[in-house]
């Protein structure tokens, strides 16, 4: 049943993606483009989106499990540190580079556009970047202090 929800969800949100504009690049960079041709329509979409968000947000805070009986896993973290801060400015330069974001290029690589393969394999080696430097910073934190002779 999970599996199957999942599948829909992500068929519906894809859908979504495909309808809004937000799996055409040329469109999200003219939404970036504020100082050239701004094309403002991805604006309603994202304000929308938020519509939709914020009181489904609330309800999950609520409840300990989904309605198909899932752990409820949502992010705990408040607090704005320089890894958030970090991790945001790259993603946006490589929104504002490639015009796709990770949704968005999944669902333009299943449309067969060549640009979101490039941004797939980027997004995915950064991914796995991500993980090794992690995996690292985890191993140091555990290790025993070195002893000066």
């Amino acid at each position: 049943m999970q599996i199957l929800t999942s599948l829909l969800a992500g068929l519906v949100f894809g859908l979504g993606l495909i309808l809004s504009g937000m799996a055409d690049p040329a469109k999200v960079l003219g939404f970036l483009d504020l100082a050239g041709a701004w094309d403002p329509s991805l604006a309603l979409v994202m304000a929308g989106a938020i519509a939709v968000g914020l009181p489904a947000f609330a309800l999950a805070r609520r409840r300990a499990v989904s309605l198909i009986g899932a752990p409820m896993r949502l992010p705990k973290a408040r607090q704005v540190d320089r890894r958030l801060v970090g991790g945001s400015l790259l993603f946006g330069i490589g929104w504002g580079i490639a015009g796709f974001c990770p949704g968005p290029a999944l669902v333009a690589l299943g449309m067969g556009l060549a640009p979101a393969l490039v941004f797939v394999a980027a997004m995915l080696a950064g991914m796995g970047l991500f993980e090794a430097i992690e995996r690292r910073r985890a191993r140091e934190r555990t290790r025993p202090p070195l002893r000066s002779p």
